[in-house]
Formats: C-alpha cells, sequence, structure tokens
C-alpha cells in the first residue's frame, strides 16, 4: 500500500510540542552515534553485523509498536527509495566510524547534510531571511570550532563513505517531509532497508564477529534510538523548512560530545561550552524567522494544486 502523501509546503509555525520532538530526535542520533562508537571501538561486533542487527532490530521494533497501537498506523508503506536511503545511510554511517576519527566523521558526515539540504532549499523555492542566514551561518562556525581542533587526516576511502552517508541521510530526510504517517513510514521503511543493508555490508565486508556485548549495543540502537527517533524526526520535518531541517540537526555533534562526557568519561572542555551555545543560538534565530508566513516564494500556489492533484490521485488508488 502506498503511504498518502502530504504537501511539504504545508509547514506551520514552531511550536514547543515540535521543539521537544526535535530534542528527542537530536538526543536519539547523539545516542546512536555514541553506542555505535562503543561498539567499533571496543572490537566487540564488525561494522556490517552491528548495522545488519540494528536494522533488523528497528523495524521489529516498530512492527509491534504498530500493532499495539493500530488506530495511530497506516499499514507500512513501499517506498523503496526511502528505505534504500536508509539502508545505504545505516551501513556507510559504520564503516566510516571504522577508519575515520570521530570529530573527521562529523565534520564530514554534518557538511555533507548541510550542503545537500541547503541545495534542496533553493531549488524548492524557499526564500532566506538575512537574519535566519546569519543564525545558520553562526551555528556552522560554532560546529566547526568544536569539531575542526580533533579532525585528523585520514583515507580517502573513509571519508568518502562518510559523504556517502551524508547524502543518504539527505535523501532520507527530504522524502521524510511528505510522509503522512510518521510511523507507518519508518516501519516500512525499517522492514525494506533490512535485506538492502545485509547485500550490501556482506559486499563490503566478509570477515563476520560479534559478542553479546556488541550484539546487545546494535539491538538497543536499533530498537531504541534508531526506532524512536527516526519515528519522531519523521513527524518532525513535516512541520520544518529544508533549511530548519539542517540547522536543526547541528545539534547532533555537541549533544554527542556531551554524552562522551557523561557516559565515556571524556575531558570537557571550554571550547565545546561556547561552540555549543554559539550553535544553539545560531539555531534559535534560524527557527524563529522561519516561522515568519512569507518563507517561500509565489510558486506555493503552482505547487499546492500540484500536490492537490497527488493526493487525490492516492486516494483514488486506495479505492
Amino acid at each position: 500500500m502506498k503511504n498518502a502523501v502530504r504537501d511539504p509546503s504545508s509547514v506551520s509555525a514552531i511550536t514547543p510540542f515540535c521543539a521537544a520532538q526535535c530534542l528527542i530526535a537530536i538526543v536519539a542520533f547523539a545516542s546512536n552515534a555514541l553506542l555505535c562508537r562503543v561498539a567499533l571501538s571496543g572490537d566487540s561486533i564488525d561494522a556490517a553485523t552491528f548495522s545488519d542487527i540494528r536494522l533488523l532490530a528497528g523495524g521489529a521494533a516498530l512492527l509491534v509498536v504498530g500493532r499495539l497501537r493500530p488506530q495511530s498506523a497506516l499499514p507500512p508503506c513501499s517506498d523503496w527509495v526511502s528505505a534504500a536511503a536508509l539502508g545505504v545511510f545505516v551501513i556507510l554511517f559504520s564503516f566510516s566510524y571504522v577508519s575515520l576519527a570521530v570529530s573527521t566523521g562529523a565534520l564530514v558526515f554534518s557538511g555533507t547534510v548541510q550542503l545537500a539540504l541547503f541545495i534542496a532549499s533553493i531549488l524548492t523555492g524557499e526564500r532566506f531571511h538575512r537574519l535566519a542566514l546569519a543564525g545558520y551561518l553562526l551555528a556552522i562556525i560554532g560546529l566547526l570550532w568544536l569539531i575542526i581542533p580533533g579532525v585528523a587526516v585520514t583515507g580517502l576511502a573513509g571519508l568518502l563513505t562518510m559523504v556517502g552517508a551524508g547524502v543518504a541521510w539527505a535523501v532520507y530526510t527530504l522524502r521524510g517531509r511528505r510522509v503522512a504517517s510518521a510511523l507507518s513510514a519508518t516501519t516500512g521503511n525499517f522492514v525494506r532497508a533490512a535485506p538492502i543493508g545485509v547485500v550490501l555490508g556482506l559486499s563490503l565486508h566478509d570477515h563476520v564477529h560479534a559478542s553479546v556485548t556488541g550484539i546487545m549495543l546494535a539491538v538497543v540502537s536499533g530498537s531504541l534510538t534508531s526506532a524512536i527517533g527516526f519515528v519522531v524526526w519523521c513527524s518532525t520535518i513535516r512541520k520544518l523548512t529544508a533549511m530548519c531541517a539542517a540547522a536543526v540537526q547541528l545539534l547532533v555533534p555537541p549533544v554527542a560530545a556531551l554524552g562522551g562526557v557523561l557516559f565515556l568519561h571524556e575531558n570537557a572542555s571550554t571550547r565545546l561550552v561556547l561552540s555549543s551555545i554559539a550553535i544553539i543560538i545560531g539555531i534559535a534565530l534560524t527557527v524563529s524567522v522561519s516561522k515568519s508566513p512569507c518563507r517561500r516564494t509565489d510558486n506555493r500556489r503552482i505547487a499546492g494544486t500540484r500536490w492537490d492533484r497527488v493526493r487525490k490521485l492516492t486516494c483514488d488508488r486506495q479505492r
């Protein structure tokens, strides 16, 4: 069954509930990074097995949630493009951290996602207020200040792998803005991404090993931080412009760094505190200005008509 299509131009003002959803998603993403770092750095599991278990656990958890709440979810939709993007993201993200330093990986991934979403926002006719652009640049500067001192020169393969992960996540984010049911869409994506991830993982790596600790970390990453985080994010990005969605994700590296300080006993620094403040202020400026109803060009009416036709066609097929 095809999932109902939603007009991505019908975004609304940022509400406290939407802000809370963003925070939950950001914490989930940062937790994923920490779990991946612990599992792979300790050699308790290989990257391919970790990714496959993560996808399988996430799909299983979402199917269970759908069974428990049938009134809140449509049958899983068949969006193979989003599923492929999810599978590619999970596999490449895990493999890249085998050879990349954490700071290098975060910089390459964040930069790729920001560039892809920024280009997408331009192509979709989104207008930028000067204050929003200033806030966006401030957040990026804060991110660079946090990450660049820890960047290490590494092989080209790891960098290209992380760039691929960033592009895949940007595609997944943009397509997620059009779904009508976040739970059904994410469930379908995880279920279909699992076989894609298995095939891709085996093609990139043939030395499989996993300890009980590694398996448990992968299950937690898939069933909790990935499943819940991705559903919440899919529900949130429908209310954000592409630029807002890009800016909000800049919070992931500092939150992950804070998690490393709290749970992995990493050293805190003045740079972490000041850069986090800069990122938060920049995101606040971007989001506050983006609440203006005139953030899109005058082709909204044309786009609205086109999406009305798509919705009508989708409803006719479902009947």
